[in-house]
Formats: C-alpha cells, sequence, structure tokens
C-alpha cells in the first residue's frame, strides 16, 4: 500500500495545486439495457431488453455529458458467426446514434460479450479470432462515414489468455482500418479490463505486458478499464473503500499509460449514495482531470429505465435526480463546455 500511494503521489503532477475543472474531452454514461436478455436471445425490445429512449439521452444532454456507451451484444448483432449484421437491430442503434447526435453527444458502440459468442470464447474451436475481426470488418463498413461513432471492441474480456485476446483486439483493429475506418477505438485489457488488476497475474499474463503488442496503423486507440469502488471491486455492493484507496486503484495503471505514452479512458465505474461513495467519486473524478494528459474521460455505470433501486444507477428517481449526479454533473458541464 505505501508504494501504491507513493506511486500516486508522483503521479498526480500536484494535484491539489489546481483548484478549477478543466474538461476532459468524453465524459457520460453507460446505457445497459440493450445487453440484457442474454439468456433470452434474440429476445424482445421493450421487455427482455432496452434501447435508449429520447428523454433518457436528453436528459444526460442537458446534465452536460457528450458521449454514452452503448452495451450491445453481439449475438444481436450477427446471428449467427460470419453473417451479415442484423439489420433490425442495426437500425436500433442506427436510431439511437442519430438522436445522440442531435443533441451533440458521441456514441461508443460496445460489444457487451465479455470476450464470448454463445457462452464460447474468443480463440477457441467454436469461435475463432477471424469471426471476432468479422464483426468488426461490418461494423466498421457501416460507421466509417461517421466519427461520432466509437468502437467499443469488447467489454471486460475474461477467461481466456492474454495472449489471444491481445491477438483478436489487434485482428479487430486492423479488420476496421482495412475497412476504411478510422474512428477512435477503446481497447480493453484482458481479466475483466480492471484497472486495478493491470499488473496481476491472476487471469493470466499481466495486461501491462501483453496489451503494449496493441497496433494501430492510424494510432487512433485508447486503452479502456474499468474501475468499482466496493471493497473487492465488483461493483455489487453499495459501500464503498475510502476514497484515498479509490483513487489508489487507478494510480498505478495511470502511470503505466503514461510512460508508455498512451490515453485512457475509464469505460465503466459506480458508486453508492453514502458520503463515503460519494467522496471517493468525487476523488477519482478529480484525479482523471487532474491526470488528463492521460485520461480522455470517462462513462459512469449506469443510466437507462431498468431496475430503478440499483445503487449505482443515476437514471432520475421520479423526476429528481441520485445523489450521484450531484458530483457527476460538475464534471459532466466540463465536458460540455469544451
Amino acid at each position: 500500500m505505501h508504494a501504491i500511494v507513493a506511486l500516486l503521489t508522483f503521479c498526480c503532477h500536484n494535484a491539489s495545486a489546481q483548484q478549477t475543472i478543466e474538461p476532459l474531452p468524453l465524459i457520460g454514461v453507460n446505457f445497459a439495457g440493450a445487453s440484457f436478455g442474454a439468456e433470452k436471445l434474440p429476445g424482445r425490445i421493450g421487455w427482455d431488453y432496452f434501447y435508449p429512449d429520447i428523454a433518457g439521452i436528453g436528459y444526460f444532454a442537458g446534465k452536460g455529458a457528450n458521449v454514452v456507451r452503448l452495451c450491445v451484444l453481439w449475438e444481436r448483432l450477427q446471428t449467427r458467426l460470419g453473417s451479415d449484421l442484423n439489420e433490425s437491430e442495426m437500425k436500433q442503434i442506427d436510431a439511437v446514434i442519430a438522436e445522440a447526435h442531435s443533441k451533440g453527444i458521441r456514441v461508443l458502440l460496445d460489444i457487451h460479450n465479455y470476450a464470448a459468442f454463445e457462452g464460447s470464447r474468443i480463440g477457441s474451436d467454436k469461435v475463432s479470432v477471424h469471426d471476432f475481426a468479422d464483426l468488426w470488418r461490418r461494423i466498421a463498413a457501416r460507421y466509417r462515414d461517421d466519427h461520432s461513432v466509437i468502437f467499443g471492441l469488447m467489454n471486460e474480456p475474461v477467461k481466456l489468455a492474454t495472449e489471444t485476446w491481445s491477438d483478436a483486439a489487434n485482428a479487430a483493429i486492423e479488420a476496421i482500418r482495412t475497412a476504411g475506418a478510422d474512428n477512435m477505438i477503446m481497447v480493453p485489457g484482458n481479466g475483466w479490463s480492471s484497472a486495478r488488476d493491470w499488473f496481476s497475474s491472476s487471469y493470466g499474463s499481466p495486461n501491462a505486458a501483453v496489451m503494449l503488442r496493441t497496433r494501430d496503423p492510424q494510432n487512433n486507440f485508447v486503452y479502456e478499464v474499468h474501475q468499482y469502488f466496493d471493497p473487492g471491486a465488483s461493483g455489487t455492493h453499495a459501500n464503498c473503500i475510502d476514497a484515498a484507496s479509490a483513487t489508489a486503484t487507478i494510480a498505478p495503471f495511470t502511470e503505466w499509460a503514461r510512460q508508455n505514452g498512451h490515453k485512457a479512458f475509464l469505460g465503466e465505474f459506480g458508486a453508492g449514495a453514502d458520503s463515503n461513495c460519494l467522496e471517493a467519486l468525487q476523488r477519482v473524478l478529480q484525479f482523471m482531470q487532474d491526470n488528463r494528459d492521460v485520461w480522455i474521460g470517462w462513462t459512469y455505470w449506469a443510466a437507462g429505465p431498468w431496475a430503478k433501486d440499483y445503487f449505482t444507477n443515476i437514471e432520475p428517481d421520479g423526476g429528481a435526480d441520485r445523489p450521484q449526479m450531484a458530483v457527476l454533473e460538475k464534471f459532466m458541464a466540463a465536458g460540455r463546455r469544451n
């Protein structure tokens, strides 16, 4: 812990001296509902899974968000591996992109599959690296002329070798660029994309070593990590670790990115509504602002008209803002002014 605290102090760049909130380029929320119902494929829209509505997008635009991370399932975009994109599903995504664009908001299209298709991991006998690249070739061809769309390769890869995931990510990047798209790409790490565990070998070879193999001829990619602030960092408990420990979870990764000349994006993070959690949330957001040479932004988990009693949900409750929004809004407004 002493080593982490020392590293945090080193990489903050005199954070305490900065009194104003400077905007980051990408600030917003996750809309998770379209990734629901994985056990009921293809499922019924509005029943098993949900796309964000106009009011939901408008609410966060009004707060100052300038990006939404739209979580979708691979199996709904391609009903079988190697097939054409499912046009009815893609039209739902197109509609969200159009509505977001009308509000000045970019869409980060996130394949929310944990590096699997129908339960089989990328790199297995059933799902090849080529299959994954084929998905992204097709998506890239559809959105290559719309630079408001950001490509999120995969949500939280897990249960595969880090080397396999790196190969899959590079194959997808190559397919995207070969399709003529130079859109920004978010590249996650293995092991749930955990910032805290970036140097860990608990999931195989550490991301800190293997993910340096990422190659993009356009050099327009960002490393996406996730981090929750409950004990165990699972995002399943409403209580939080203290604020100093919360910032320490992302500090070593921050310095890794800085030393290797890379940018970072916090694709998922969330906290409960008590004072300890709100302080942790405030401190982590300020940490990213203060280390803006590395961090390009974040999307909070989560928003949408689902599970309104879920402790990290920031969908308005009966028209009233959630307690977390009072913290987030200050930084969202900064992003909107950018």
